[in-house]
């Protein structure tokens, strides 16, 4: 039989080229790492409300008997360790809500865990084990060096089975718009991923922790061989958060961007769309000091192609707050490099954060001035401005109307809302009915109280 030809690849990794490597296996790769996935057992009290609560034949005549009585519900989830002081990556869907977390070794043995800091937007948690042993460890790779074809192994705890481990390779890098959270910018992979795996490890070849899993697209709840994990990078800027204390904060520059559709990119002689288009900059801010206006399409940051606002954003979320990027911007048909500085989001207007009360549909509940720190806090777009309803208290009119943290109050009887203090104002004076307008994930709504 002929020699098989050598097959010429840009990347350290081979493929197979005879019966002894296609015998190879993972089991070392497996050992090496798999002490460090742990499954994550979350559990949260909820209130369960009886069909008979309320109702006065059946208070008067059995009391209390029939009142709503706590219950626990519980979720499960995996996490890994990245750091030897016990140090858990996991998802924050996994521990959202969680009175009480737990963290099971691949050992057998179990240890509560507190968690340090959690963030929705891009479904990371980083919890702490609760013990002084030294743990095992992961080691976070540059998911930057990912490509698509690599080997991975998905590890992790399945359908509540035990650990399992499955193998395939990268289906697609930089994927978006999955449904999941906002960081869109995730791994694809045909390693199963089901169930139960949320916040497992994705690991490359050299035993590294290159994402986290985090989602599957499935029609009937199981694997299809489409799964998605957040990129390793993302995940060591938020652990680095969590390590320092902090919270994770994204920097602001003050421009917004959308996509180079084909039109656009037909309109601006540019061979191709691609790039994040700016459409407006805030007034003294890092990206109107870094030369960036209107019209302007920003082609890479640091020397990473920027195929759109979703990969900027990435880009500088996981570049973090302090640093300065450099960006190749496409500017009146000629490109050019500008310097941009990433700064923390500045709290402009002042909160001004009040507790409303009185009689009206907005008692109980707690607004602020909305800024980009605020909205950062909040989980926000730090694009928006406004009066927000940052809490609502249990059980107050606010929540009974239909509150919720995360409302922008946009108009009241008619009248704009400009501050908090405004709407304060404008409560205090009453009147026979309300009608006031919110905004909510971007949709406004109005609501009329006689």
């Amino acid at each position: 039989m002929p020699p098989v030809p050598a097959v010429p690849t840009e990347s350290a990794g081979q493929i197979p080229q005879n019966s002894a490597q296609i015998q190879l296996t993972f089991a070392p790769l497996v050992k090496a790492t798999s002490p460090a996935v742990v499954n994550v057992y979350a559990a949260r009290q909820v209130q369960a409300r009886s069909p008979f609560q309320g109702d006065p034949f059946f208070e008067q005549f059995f009391g209390n008997r029939f009142q709503s009585r706590p219950r626990i519900e519980s979720s499960l989830g995996s996490g890994v360790i990245v750091d030897a002081d016990g140090l858990v990556v996991t998802n924050n869907h996994v521990i959202e809500g969680a009175d009480e977390v737990r963290v099971a070794l691949a050992d057998g043995r179990e240890f509560a865990a507190e968690i340090l800091t959690r963030d929705a937007r891009i479904d990371l948690a980083v919890l702490r084990i609760d013990s002084d042993e030294t743990f095992p460890t992961v080691p976070i790779a540059d998911s930057d060096g990912a490509a698509i074809g690599d080997l991975v192994l998905a590890i992790g705890n399945p359908f509540g089975i035990g650990q399992t481990v499955t193998s395939g390779i990268v289906s697609a890098l930089a994927r978006s718009h999955v449904g999941v959270s906002d960081s869109s910018f995730f791994i694809q992979t045909d390693a199963a991923i089901n169930p139960g795996n949320s916040g497992g490890a994705l690991i490359d070849m050299r035993g590294q922790l290159v994402g986290v899993n985090t989602a599957i697209f499935s029609r009937s709840g199981g694997s299809l061989g489409i799964g998605f994990a957040i990129p390793s990078n993302m995940v060591r800027a938020f652990v680095e958060a969590a390590e320092r204390g902090e919270r994770f904060e994204r920097p602001y520059i003050g421009a917004g961007f959308t996509q180079v559709t084909p039109d656009i990119a037909e309109a601006l002689a540019m061979p191709r769309p691609t790039g994040a288009l700016v459409q407006s900059v805030d007034e003294g801010a890092a990206a109107e000091r870094a030369g960036l206006a209107p019209g302007d399409v920003v082609l890479s940051m640091d020397g990473f192609a920027i195929n759109g606002p979703d990969a900027l954003g990435y880009r500088l979320a996981t570049t973090g707050i302090g640093r300065t990027a450099r960006l190749e911007v496409l500017k009146d048909g000629a490109s050019e490099e500008v310097e941009l500085e990433l700064t923390a989001a500045p709290e402009t207007p002042e909160r001004d954060e009040r507790r409303l009360d009185g009689n009206t549909p907005f008692a109980g509940a707690i607004v602020a001035n909305l800024s980009p720190r605020l909205a950062d806090e909040l989980e926000m777009p730090q694009t928006l401005r406004g009066v927000v309803v940052a809490d609502v208290q249990r059980g107050s009119p606010a929540m009974r109307f239909g509150l919720q943290p995360k409302d922008i109050v946009r108009s009241l009887n008619g009248q704009e809302v400009e501050s908090s203090s405004a709407l304060e104002d404008q409560l205090s004076r009453g009147g026979r009915g309300w009608r006031f307008e919110i905004e909510r994930d971007g949709r406004r709504m109005t609501q009329t109280i006689r």
